[in-house]
């Protein structure tokens, strides 16, 4: 048993239904071919009529007494083995190609066979194929599989690949039959589930909350969205559970209204404390001026970060900073704590937040994360088993953003489009791939071509991920610019209302999620907004069923991260927490939706 755990370990499984899904490879099949097709693969059995030698050559005639029909056979690597084996008189079961030669049968270099009918598994594994077989046959069992949560066809069908009688009940010409494959992808899927479940601790909540919104989404110039307000229904069903501390992630598109869901969130908390961190400044800065735009005035409200403090966070209602927050020893207590861009923060920082305001009981704050990176609808059923949740994938008003590839020689009407958009007050984003030089990417920088907008345009701002001063920036080309340039680092947060342009520079390097949140900078505020995707492989990138191509005709960023699971594997959405880029060798992330359903409702029984 100990030497199993060391062999469990290299194969890297933890669950019976982990072996189980090792299914074989390959299969070495000896059974007895009921006809010969020229073409196929045929075991026969079969006696030495002659035997000859032709330069080197060993040339065999043999009788197939089960057919009436002879074939020939030329061994071209010979052995003394062979003159030994292959007698005259002597009868053999051979496996080998059928072909035709001017009328004859033929069979080159054929397998004896020592065991005909009989179906041998071939396996891959990071341990010797013996020693795998062991185990299967040691753990592996109808009765186990079904106590292991599986029905007794899906047993079934898992040990009949295991031990087959029949390649023909398995394969047909496209494969794994489909019933089969249906039933790998669901025991992937529900093993995989059961996992989730089993890592999920839970704490009770440090208390109960249940504050009134209604003031506050009452007094709202504009109506919430449906998901918006059921994305706010479940968070107050789990802040109402002093049993358990709610942990929820809202994941909402580009433009779904997340930060209402975050200030409902602080009005549920009230009179008791919330404190929201997020990754930067200026988002800090933008999510301060939205609370005090939009929440009561009897809640008070503190902004902190590296450069200072705004209100008493000593005594605040609603407390947002930046990560500055985890280093101030005098923060009080709050039973509400939120992160936005969770993705943006390592899990330690989100975990010393969590554990600044646990008291030395077992209780816990409640933990609220929202993300702006869309995750496919499989991918939220499978990470709720993890975490609760909430999907906002509308947006409070219709965007009309164009999206278009573009090459060298679109530029001049590029230009002139550009030039339209500042006349009308309105600005243009240049996003590059590098800030200098690199022979690596066949793209000019950032500092190369500062100069030629410099010299063409007025009130020209530039910015990249290492500029101290990029904040101050953007908020300066916010109020007073014509063309930013920049890089990724504006792919996330920054409100700029009067962005109505964007030109993303080598669009094929950049993954579909990140060109839809750097898309999402333009047509904040519902003006007819373009987005253009420059590259130097035009014709590739333009056809309609490119990568390229299927990203400009999809607007919704969850139908993007579909999309992105058709062209590469998904992401670890929860950094790091699951494994949620796992490598399922038969689930469709992108299609099996149904399966993942069916598999969850199971696995929650």
């Amino acid at each position: 048993m100990e030497n199993d755990k060391k062999l469990f370990i290299k194969l890297k499984i933890t669950s019976l239904l982990d072996l189980a899904l090792l299914i074989p490879t390959s299969y070495s099949d000896t059974t007895l071919s009921s006809s010969l097709e020229v073409g196929q693969v045929a075991t026969v059995e079969a006696t030495v009529e002659d035997v000859s030698t032709t330069n080197g050559k060993l040339r065999i005639n043999f009788l197939l007494p089960s057919f009436g029909k002879r074939v020939s056979s030329i061994f071209f690597h010979t052995t003394p083995y062979h003159y030994k084996l292959f007698t005259k008189g002597s009868t053999h079961f051979l496996q080998g190609k059928i072909s035709e030669y001017r009328g004859e049968l033929q069979i080159s270099q054929p397998k004896s066979i020592k065991e005909p009918n009989t179906i041998e598994p071939k396996y891959k594994t990071a341990i010797k194929e013996i020693e795998l077989k062991k185990m299967i046959k040691r753990y592996v069992s109808k009765n186990s599989l079904i106590e292991n949560g599986l029905l007794e066809n899906e047993a079934s069908a898992i040990m009949e690949l295991h031990n087959p009688k029949n390649l023909s009940n398995i394969y047909d010409s496209n494969g794994i039959k489909k019933p089969i494959l249906d039933i790998l992808k669901f025991i992937e899927s529900y093993n995989h589930i059961q996992k989730l479940n089993k890592k999920r601790t839970d704490y009770p909540a440090m208390m109960a909350l249940n504050g009134d919104t209604k003031d506050f989404i009452s007094n709202l110039p504009f109506e919430l969205t449906n998901e918006q307000k059921l994305a706010i229904a479940d968070i107050r069903h789990g802040l109402a559970d002093e049993s358990k501390a709610t942990k929820r992630m809202v994941v909402g598109d580009v433009g779904s209204g997340k930060t209402m869901v975050i200030l409902a969130s602080a009005m549920m908390a009230y009179p008791q404390k919330s404190i929201l961190m997020a990754p930067t400044s200026l988002l800090a800065l933008q999510i301060y001026e939205e609370a005090t735009k939009h929440l009561p005035d009897y809640i008070s409200i503190a902004l902190v970060s590296q450069k200072g403090s705004q209100g008493d966070y000593a005594t605040a209602d609603f407390i947002i900073g930046t990560h500055a927050l985890l280093y101030k020893d005098d923060l009080p207590k709050a039973p509400l704590i939120m992160v936005d861009e969770q993705h943006r923060f390592g899990s330690r920082q989100r975990q010393m937040l969590e554990s600044m305001m646990s008291d030395n009981s077992n209780k816990r704050p409640h933990f609220i994360q929202f993300s702006a990176t869309p995750i496919p609808r499989t991918q939220a059923m499978m990470d709720s088993a993890l975490i609760d949740i909430s999907l906002i994938t509308t947006t409070p008003f219709d965007r009309e953003v164009t999206t278009e590839v573009i090459g060298k020689e679109d530029f001049p009407p590029l230009l002139r489009h550009i030039e339209e958009e500042i006349s009308k007050g309105h600005q243009t984003l240049i996003i590059y791939p590098l800030v200098t030089n690199s022979e690596a990417v066949p793209y000019k920088s950032l500092e190369e071509s500062s100069e030629y907008w410099d010299n063409r345009f007025n009130n020209v701002y530039v910015t990249h991920g290492k500029d101290k001063n990029k904040e101050n920036k953007l908020v300066e080309f916010r109020d007073k610019g014509d063309i930013l340039l920049a890089t990724t680092v504006v792919e996330v947060g920054i409100s700029l209302p009067k962005l109505t342009t964007i030109v993303i520079v080598g669009a094929e390097r950049l993954g579909l999620a990140t060109l839809h949140q750097l898309r999402g900078r333009v047509g904040r505020n519902g003006l007819a907004s373009s987005c253009y995707l420059f590259t130097n492989s035009i014709e590739q990138n333009r056809k309609p069923s490119s990568r390229l191509g299927r990203f400009c005709h999809t607007t919704s960023g969850f139908d993007i991260a579909k999309l992105d699971l058709k062209f590469r594997n998904s992401g670890d959405i929860l950094d790091g927490t699951i494994q949620s880029g796992e490598r399922f060798r038969w689930l469709d992330m992108a299609e099996d939706e149904d399966i993942i359903r069916s598999a969850k409702s199971r696995a929650n029984k």
